[in-house]
């Protein structure tokens, strides 16, 4: 049984997807201090002009509070923000039609008030609509990585770190002359629709050899 740790991110990239595919059980780390600067509260779509970063706000960010504590800041209208990002730079792509009122009711539902909620309803999301039958859950207490008796990708997937893909697989994208590769999720469903599981599943990992 093929078994890892992983924190939890806002609209996972592919290669934390092309992981979670080839997995049986996923832990998702509950346990932790939130960290700065990461994919648990940001993602990279493909936009006419380039890569674009959205980010969720957040309350008391530079305090290190417990994931699960860490809540979003109501005061900015970030959920319409980032819809409207999201139809800008997928109106015209193949499957947006497809999926983009499931994928509003996600992301405008409700008001999510902690970023541990919000990341978990689209991790549940996006699995059930790309077929990843992997087990997932979370983790009871904070195991450090020194004691960790299974694979550990905590922070492994990080937005300072260089992707893990081993043999990307291109995909045409709605902007842009050259290939942007790894971007959230989002990038893959509306581009490719069906075929997006088998991309993930013909993608390789470092983390996984």
């Amino acid at each position: 049984m093929k078994e890892a740790i992983i924190d939890l991110h806002y609209f996972p990239n592919i290669e934390y997807f092309s992981i979670l595919s080839k997995l049986d059980v996923v832990y998702l780390e509950a346990k932790e201090n939130f960290q700065k600067q990461t994919y648990r509260n940001r993602c990279y779509i493909l936009t006419a002009n380039k890569v674009e970063r959205l980010s969720v706000p957040l309350l008391g960010a530079n305090k290190g509070l417990p994931i699960q504590e860490m809540k979003i800041d109501a005061r900015e209208s970030w959920q319409k923000q980032h819809w409207r990002a999201i139809q800008s730079a997928y109106g015209r792509s193949a499957y947006f039609e497809y999926y983009a009122d499931m994928i509003k009711e996600v992301l405008l539902g409700k008001e999510y008030t902690h970023l541990f909620e919000l990341n978990y309803e689209i991790l549940t999301f996006c699995l059930k609509i790309l077929g990843v039958k992997c087990q997932i859950r979370l983790t009871e207490d904070f195991t450090p990585p020194q004691e960790c008796d299974i694979l550990d990708l905590r922070s492994a997937i990080h937005p300072k770190k260089e992707f893990g893909i081993i043999n990307v697989q291109p995909y045409q994208q709605v902007f842009g002359e050259g290939f942007a590769p790894n971007l959230s999720i989002l990038d893959l469903l509306f581009n490719e629709g069906p075929n997006a599981s088998y991309i993930l599943r013909m993608q390789e990992s470092k983390f996984l050899s």
